[in-house]
């Protein structure tokens, strides 16, 4: 099915891929059927939410005895989010992280492509990792524009990340992916998926002084 971008608000989007391991993970299981109160209570979110998430992108529906056929939803968020096509993007700092990304045989089941680096050390720039060259971030413009590359990935210093990210939306990326523990100004258009570490790790470490009170 085809649907406009405008018509799904942003925070939705940001869902999807969650509803899509999720499915996914039910149809490795053998599932054929789910229903949307069944996808809210594994995933900890309102019922009427998931409702309007699923209806956004899909038309199938859920029927009231049945709920939705699940092959038919998974290739529904699938063909919304592009990942029936392969989509290319770059990482901008090859550090451990920006390398362990690079390296991450995964991302393509999900139809991402990681084509290239970039990074600022010259000691890096025009040598290869993983088969993937590594350019200069002053050639990330002309590169991006030339292969229309719309997903980043950011996994440079903190201080350096805004920078980076403006550089990035001149280049024509429409989703940034930022590892960086920094909050990024963009322009409403694009896209921004937030990987908060050390707050992870702060939810980790509670969670962990939670079980050792309950002992």
């Amino acid at each position: 099915m085809e649907k406009s971008e405008k018509t799904v608000p942003k925070q939705t989007v940001k869902r999807l891929p969650n509803y899509l391991t999720y499915l996914l993970s039910k149809a490795d299981e053998g599932v054929i059927n789910i229903s949307a109160p069944m996808v809210a209570k594994e995933l900890n979110l309102n019922e009427v939410q998931v409702r309007k998430d699923l209806a956004s992108v899909s038309e199938s529906g859920g029927k009231p005895r049945t709920g939705y056929l699940l092959h038919t939803l998974i290739m529904d968020i699938e063909k919304y989010l592009g990942y029936d096509n392969v989509k290319d993007a770059i990482i901008v700092g090859v550090g451990h992280l920006g390398r362990a990304l690079m390296s991450f045989k995964g991302f393509k089941n999900h139809g991402l492509n990681v084509i290239a680096g970039f990074d600022t050390n010259s000691n890096l720039i025009g040598t290869e990792f993983q088969g993937k060259k590594i350019f200069s971030n002053d050639q990330m413009i002309e590169f991006c524009k030339s292969l229309n590359i719309r997903i980043g990935i950011i996994t440079v210093p903190d201080e350096c990340a805004q920078e980076v990210c403006d550089i990035m939306v001149r280049a024509g990326i429409l989703a940034i992916w930022n590892f960086a523990q920094v909050h990024l100004k963009v322009p409403d258009n694009i896209i921004v998926q937030n990987e908060n570490l050390t707050a992870s790790l702060a939810i980790l470490s509670k969670s962990i002084s939670k079980e050792k009170t309950n002992l």
